[in-house]
């Protein structure tokens, strides 16, 4: 590319270009004007976003990172504007999801002064980024860029802040663009070890009753295909994460449920029973463990890991595989011999009657007055084909939808996992609709979480995004009541919520809807949002006490895992 004076500002849009990015998510600001001025002159080539608060520009975009792979980039001001991101580039962070940050700050001299809109954003990101720097001089411009977009995006993903200051945005320098391809001294990836590779199918050759466990890793590294051909050959059954959800087909006949806290009875009871763990792309994190000192005990553990830092961090690997997911499940693939494993997988069907007895059907299909949230995704997942990306915010709704919500497809599953943040699920859905345009999207919140950053219908009308919304309305903050319930005597303190006419609301801001309180209206209330072309505001009233079970209790193992109170 020729080298051109220009401003840093205009350097910053010609940077991003260069990287592919046709989608910015941002809130203007005084320290990041000059960005935004430049801005204006290529608006028929890149697409902005302005979200109604910089969390819902932050969330937009792991939103839109989710479903497409590739690194959401988001804008913030100085100050106040770049703490905003703060939830969201550490939820991104936990949940290895690629963003690209970028916050103006004040100039040069003003550093350090406590200057007007000023905060140290380089120091307070740095726990919750991958990498982060702060740019003083035009010319660090496009290879800070260059290296951020490299980070983001490689080995385990994550997020990257560039905070740019204003003089940096004004001043001149020539422009050329190179794309990083190698940073000295980062090693994004391991190169898979043939030995480790096999090592790990001698322990799967002679399984008796082995379990793989499948994590966002097989999304990441695109190995939706190399999984299920290790699954197949092997005959092994397949449980997945939270996060590892859509990644392998709801209705394969290998397909044994959800792990963790309030995943499957099969999973979680006989994780104690298998001899052999495989567990790809994940990280054993304490909602899939339980109680550590009781977790596995009779499995040796296969460990599939692209970040050195999780092998033997909670749970001690037997053999790690280290390096991308894609690369070491096809070597492991060759590796293995065709086998069944039809006794073992006939104990998690086993499993399966006794959670639809006392859980599954009265979920899903109810015979009490109260509509239960169970019937509701249900309902949803069955009149789009199966075929809608998910978008769950965090509480019981999550857990609910993670459960019966199912899925052909991968990369249909948009959700805070390790950070549990409420109110990501609305400006989630955002990025999630313009990620992926020609698809279906449907964001199932609770009415505490929806009430956190409701704002963002207005960025909804604005761009006429088509995404159905379901506020599951219990008028709780479901999830710690259910805690208060279980565990502290239903003393219900401060859960309980006086909730606003959220159908008048979203009307307020351009957008239809109704509510449903009764059975006999939930099933065509559902169909008249699906139909309805445009934004759609769907509030189901749920019992108050609709709880999420099965359930393992905080410090049991999963063995002990309870299906009803």
């Amino acid at each position: 590319m020729t080298a051109r004076k220009i401003t840093g500002s205009e350097a910053v849009i010609l940077s991003l270009l260069e990287e592919g990015v046709d989608t910015i998510f941002g809130y203007p600001g005084g320290a990041i004007m000059p960005i935004y001025d430049a801005l204006y002159d290529y608006d028929q080539k890149v697409k902005h976003i302005l979200t109604r608060h910089e969390q819902g520009a932050v969330h937009a975009a792991e939103g839109y990172a989710k479903v497409t792979g590739r690194a959401g980039v988001c804008f913030a001001t100085s100050g106040p504007g770049a703490t905003n991101l703060i939830t969201g580039i550490a939820d991104a962070m936990i949940d290895s999801v690629p963003l690209v940050c970028i916050t103006g700050q004040v100039t040069s001299p003003l550093l350090g002064t406590d200057a007007f809109q000023e905060s140290d954003v380089v120091g307070i990101s740095m726990p919750v980024t991958k990498w982060n720097f702060q740019i003083t001089a035009p010319e660090e411009i496009p290879r800070a860029i260059a290296q951020a977009f490299y980070i983001s995006q490689s080995g385990r993903p994550g997020p990257v802040l560039l905070d740019i200051t204003k003089d940096a945005q004004f001043g001149e320098f020539d422009f050329n663009y190179k794309k990083c391809r190698k940073i000295r001294s980062y090693v994004p990836e391991t190169p898979v070890d043939p030995h480790k590779v096999a090592e790990a199918a001698k322990i799967i050759n002679e399984a008796k009753r082995p379990l793989i466990f499948c994590g966002q890793g097989v999304i990441i590294s695109n190995a939706e295909e190399e999984f299920k051909a290790l699954a197949e050959k092997a005959g092994i059954p397949v449980a997945w994460t939270l996060l590892g959800l859509s990644a392998f087909p709801s209705e394969h006949p290998l397909n044994v449920g959800m792990l963790g806290m309030h995943g499957n009875y099969g999973p979680n009871l006989l994780t104690n029973e298998a001899d052999v763990i495989i567990a790809v792309g994940m990280r054993f994190d304490d909602r899939v463990t339980g109680k550590v000192s009781a977790y596995a005990k009779n499995a040796k553990i296969i460990h599939l890991e692209i970040d050195p830092a999780e092998i033997n961090k909670i749970i001690k690997a037997d053999v790690a595989v280290l390096g991308d997911a894609k690369k070491s499940l096809k070597l492991l693939v060759e590796n293995i011999q065709e086998n069944s494993h039809d006794k073992w997988v006939k104990r998690f069907k086993e499993c399966d009657k006794v959670e639809n007895e006392k859980v599954i059907d009265k979920d899903l299909f109810p015979t009490k007055p109260g509509l239960t949230m169970g019937e509701v995704v249900r309902i949803v997942s069955e009149k789009t084909n199966h075929e809608a990306i998910l978008v769950t915010d965090v509480g019981q709704q999550q857990m609910i939808a993670s459960r019966y919500f199912k899925f052909k497809h991968s990369k249909s599953n948009v959700t805070s996992g390790g950070l549990g943040t409420m109110g990501f699920g609305l400006p989630a859905s955002m990025g999630a609709q313009i990620g992926a345009p020609g698809r279906a999207v449907v964001a199932v919140i609770g009415d505490g979480g929806f009430q956190m950053t409701l704002q963002e219908l207005g960025t909804i009308w604005q761009n006429k995004l088509p995404i159905k919304i379901i506020i599951l309305n219990n008028n709780f903050l479901g999830m710690v009541r259910q805690w208060q319930q279980l565990f502290f005597e239903k003393r219900y303190s401060f859960t309980e919520l006086h909730n606003p006419d959220f159908i008048a609301i979203g009307k307020g801001f351009g957008i239809e809807g109704h509510k449903v309180e009764k059975r006999d209206g939930l099933e065509s209330g559902i169909q008249k949002m699906l139909d309805h072309d445009g934004p759609y505001l769907l509030e189901v009233v749920i019992e108050k006490e609709d709880n999420v079970f099965p359930m393992v209790p905080a410090g049991a193992s999963v063995s002990d895992i309870i299906l009803e109170p």
